[in-house]
């Protein structure tokens, strides 16, 4: 009977785990959780459209959805299989904006795949570990060694900060940021840190 309670416990035991870092993940940025949660069932609704059209191979693209606005990166192989994956991700509900910036070419390579995930991993750390900085506010997608921020941020200084930051790694040919700073509201000023 142990075992089985075990192998029961295990779900449940991943499953709060998750919600931890959905609720940490919120509070480490600006977002909520409702918006949060939104963006992961967006993304899950995407993904689902996606499996099921076998039309076109979409294995080389990554989606980045942030507050409703769906980021598309990677390759593929066609204009027709890009216009499509287009087509379809604007009709699943919770995508606001699509920002289109799949390249059409070949496939990109082991090698360059691994420097990508080098990249983004780099740049998630050193976002993470600088004290002035949300990493919550940001989402990273590295496609052939260029970035793209998409986010939210506090301040333009936040930003200019962030970008800095990724054009310090190494391997990086250039940037591209989907980032909006929000405005103050409720009486707050602006703090400045020397």
């Amino acid at each position: 009977m142990a075992p089985k309670m075990f192998c029961l416990a295990k779900p449940l035991q991943l499953a709060c785990l998750a919600a931890a870092a959905l609720f940490l993940n919120a509070c480490a940025s600006s977002r909520g959780l409702d918006d949060t949660i939104s963006d992961i069932t967006t993304n899950a609704s995407i993904k689902g459209v996606l499996f099921t059209d076998a039309s076109h191979d979409y294995s080389d693209i990554d989606l980045t959805v942030f507050e409703g606005r769906l980021l598309l990166t990677g390759t593929m192989r066609t204009q027709e299989g890009r216009d499509r994956l287009i087509a379809s991700a604007g009709k699943v509900g919770g995508v606001k904006q699509i920002i289109d910036a799949i390249v059409v070419g070949e496939r990109t390579t082991f090698g360059q795949g691994l420097d990508d995930t080098r990249i983004d991993q780099t740049l998630h750390a050193r976002l993470i570990a600088h004290g002035d900085i949300r990493s919550g506010n940001y989402k990273i997608a590295v496609s052939n060694a260029a970035i793209h921020l998409i986010g939210s941020t506090r301040s333009q200084a936040e930003l200019d900060k962030t970008l800095e930051i990724a054009r310090s790694i190494r391997g990086v040919k250039k940037i591209l940021q989907y980032v909006t700073v929000r405005p103050l509201g409720n009486g707050q000023l602006p703090i400045t840190r020397n």
